[in-house]
């Protein structure tokens, strides 16, 4: 029994949770935006745990998807569809768990949430299948990613605002830029096998592409920095995420496999340093 629970646990990438963090990240920005520094301490709570949530169950659904892929590439070899430690039939029913808890934690919202709530899911569940057809899946995932930032604004003001969309666009930015990296670390397996990415749609010009998305990404930041009124330490912190970004530029500019995983995963470090100066940029 414990060693399906752990393999449950793989599935669901609760060892590593850098996608949950990448996902929260913007989540957090929308409700300290929306909030005025100060969001609804319930709130809080419910989209931290709905986004583990969520995060796990599209862990879940893109491994299905890609169960006859991922035995071929190196990274995801072992992964327990791939290995056949868990079984397809499980692991539909540990998906629809996972987004059903996640969506009785949005009942405790409002109905614009609930609303967007049932797009997210939509949205989600369709992204791991566009490779197959799209050299963009990046852009696909960025809307996935961004998702929780209406959603944000929706349950903490019960509306939709100018500020909300061009955070998510500025979202949109860095999630294109943060998974195309991640996509340099498989291309040369998704060439292989068929997949498509933007890193194989790009070629040599795709460390220059990413360092567009994360230009854009800064610089709308700083637009809904002045729009929203924050203060001197919200740009101090912009700042810091510029330095964050141009150090995994000098990563990702070398095309090393290991090297492209390694900036990948400081991606983390962006968003918090940007959710950093958001909750300072509300102090008197």
């Amino acid at each position: 029994m414990f060693d399906r629970v752990g393999a449950w646990a793989a599935l669901m990438r609760i060892e590593r949770p850098i996608g949950a963090l990448l996902l929260l990240w913007p989540t957090l920005w929308a409700l300290w935006l929306a909030g005025r520094g100060q969001p609804d301490a319930s709130l809080v709570v419910i989209f931290i745990i709905g986004t583990f949530l969520m995060r796990s169950a599209g862990c879940v659904i893109n491994d299905y998807a890609d169960r006859d892929f991922d035995g071929d590439v190196k990274r995801t070899s072992t992964r327990p569809l791939a290995t056949g430690a868990v079984s397809e039939k499980e692991a539909l029913v540990l998906a629809a768990v996972l987004a059903l808890a996640a969506f009785v934690l949005v009942l405790f919202t409002n109905l614009l949430t609930i609303g967007l709530s049932v797009a997210g899911v939509v949205i989600a569940m369709v992204y791991p299948f566009l490779k197959r057809y799209t050299h963009l899946p990046q852009a696909w995932l960025g809307i996935a990613f961004s998702w929780g930032i209406p959603m944000a604004y929706a349950a903490q003001t019960g509306q939709l605002p100018g500020e909300c969309w061009l955070l998510l666009i500025a979202n949109l930015f860095w999630v294109f830029a943060y998974d195309t990296i991640y996509a340099m670390v498989d291309r040369d397996d998704d060439i292989r096998i068929g997949i498509k990415s933007t890193a194989i749609l790009f070629g040599d010009a795709e460390r220059w592409v990413i360092l567009g998305c994360h230009t854009c990404a800064i610089a709308l930041l700083l637009l809904v920095g002045l729009r929203a009124g924050l203060n001197g330490w919200f740009y101090a912190a912009m700042i810091v995420a510029m330095g964050l970004a141009a150090w995994e530029a000098r990563l990702y500019f070398t095309r090393d496999r290991d090297c492209c995983f390694k900036a990948f995963l400081h991606n983390s470090w962006f968003g918090a340093a940007v959710f950093t100066g958001v909750i300072l940029g509300f102090l008197p």
